[in-house]
């Protein structure tokens, strides 16, 4: 099969695009043929070296991934060949203390396919058929592509870890990322007030076709100052944080008293400061999470098909077309997913 993967730590340069080899499913496995693979910031730091893959290279990225089922493993039952699929990019052991309490997010084998395995910017990708969900018929490859990491992890943290609910008033960072495009459509449908940040102006049009109610671009303005503002100089009740550094530091500053952070990644640095004094004289909630579970999966599923949630889509490009894909993202261009096709 071709596939773009890299064969060492670098930047966009380093993304070859030739035969690579083919996966081959094995009892309990199926091998899919890759419709649309979105990118993820995770997909730079396993290229740029932050996140090594475990397996070594060469490597393949691609955590979220969508397809038609090529090949059954023995034993395999419920999928057929040529079907519509989408693919939970998680695997746990199912035995450990934390995977018997239904908590399989926190195993401690946990891993994602396309970081702890090859993943989708491939022709073909091989997963367990655990981790295989029907497509619904109304639901794009391409926008299928662009829910099973970034808006389920974005599900997860508005709506199980921070509750958000009607009256609330939300801080998402980062409105032109697929967390952020996610968490702001995410927060109204809860009934929330939301605010957000972009890095330029041109993104400003995006967020508030999405749901948010106010815009700040964090280069020319505060947001924190913004926050307050906004909120009558009281702050937020939710904070939804995936960039890390400053970024980490001051959402915690912008917070309510009583209020919840929820970090969902740390694409700038993994490293933040975080002042004391304001988590326990506000008796604020600082929450990490990754990811959600396959039953979220299909709850957000089910959202999409119906039209209350609306993956953001900025752009598609060609498998072979990866150096360019991943060069948009490292860039910071991106207003939704960037995705890859094969066969474009």
């Amino acid at each position: 099969m071709k596939a773009a993967f890299f064969k060492e730590h670098g930047g966009a340069e380093k993304i070859l695009y030739d035969d690579y080899r083919d996966p081959v499913a094995g009892p309990g496995e199926a091998v899919v043929r890759v419709k649309a693979c979105a990118l993820n910031q995770v997909d730079m730091l396993l290229l740029d070296g932050r996140f090594p893959p475990p397996e070594g290279l060469p490597h393949v990225n691609g955590c979220e991934v969508t397809g038609t089922v090529e090949m059954l493993g023995t034993g395999v039952q419920g999928l057929e060949r040529g079907q519509r699929v989408i693919i939970f990019p998680g695997f746990s052991c199912g035995q450990c203390e934390y995977c018997l309490a239904g908590e399989r997010t926190v195993c401690v084998r946990y891993g994602y396919l396309g970081a702890h395995k090859d993943g989708g910017y491939a022709e073909l990708v091989k997963v367990p058929v655990a981790n295989v969900l029907p497509l619904d018929e109304r639901i794009s490859f391409e926008r299928g592509a662009a829910v099973p990491l970034a808006m389920l992890t974005s599900w997860h943290a508005v709506v199980a870890q921070a509750g958000v609910r009607p009256g609330h008033t939300v801080l998402v960072q980062a409105a032109g990322s697929g967390v952020g495009s996610a968490a702001i459509q995410i927060a109204r449908l809860c009934g929330a007030r939301v605010m957000t940040t972009v890095g330029s102006d041109d993104k400003i049009d995006l967020a508030r076709r999405l749901g948010a109610e106010h815009v700040v671009n964090y280069r020319t303005r505060d947001f924190v100052e913004e926050a307050k503002a906004w909120t009558g100089k009281r702050g937020v009740d939710v904070v939804i944080e995936h960039i890390g550094g400053d970024t980490f530091e001051k959402s915690v500053h912008a917070l309510t008293r009583r209020g919840t952070l929820v970090t969902i990644g740390s694409h700038d640095t993994h490293w933040g400061r975080l002042d004391l004094r304001h988590v326990y004289s506000k008796n604020l909630r600082v929450l990490g999470t990754n990811l959600g579970s396959i039953t979220e999966l299909r709850t957000v599923l089910d959202h999409v098909a119906t039209g209350r949630l609306t993956p953001a889509v900025d752009r598609a490009y060609p498998l072979e077309d990866a150096r360019h894909a991943v060069q948009y993202v490292l860039d910071r261009k991106t207003k939704g997913k960037v995705l890859l096709v094969p066969g474009q």
